[in-house]
């Protein structure tokens, strides 16, 4: 009985198996992966320190069916002046009113604005779609 043995190319037709990446090519991999990850960590705290106005709705209020009554708070750093956005949704959550609001300087960092915004139609909810410095 014989053996079957699986075969094989011929010698030196397809040229060398390639081993995969060359140890030169896996460090220059690992060391733009590192730079990515360290621009956008960057990128990110730089982009934190350059708006760092940040803005909540406390309530709203539905006075009407084209109404309605939204109350925010905004922290930014003493004496800094902001835009905000603010804007009301249906039910369906589309976007039935938005306007934008200046606010600032304070003199505490944190201040209470109150916003009457018209609507094309009912609203459901008020929210503050985010501030930048201005």
């Amino acid at each position: 009985m014989s053996t079957a043995v699986p075969p094989t190319p011929p010698a030196d037709r397809y040229g060398r198996a390639s081993s995969g990446l060359s140890r030169g090519a896996k460090v220059a991999v690992v060391l733009a992966l590192a730079a990515a990850v360290a621009l956008a960590a960057w990128f990110a705290v730089v982009q934190h320190q350059r708006d760092p106005v940040q803005a909540d709705v406390v309530s709203f209020r539905v006075t009407s069916a084209e109404e309605i009554e939204i109350d925010f708070q905004v922290s930014m750093p003493p004496g800094t002046t902001a835009v905000c956005t603010v804007g009301a949704l249906s039910k369906s959550f589309a976007e039935v009113g938005s306007m934008r609001v200046p606010v600032g300087p304070s003199e505490s960092g944190t201040a209470r604005y109150t916003v009457t915004l018209r609507t094309s139609q009912l609203a459901d909810a008020g929210v503050v779609d985010g501030c930048t410095r201005g």
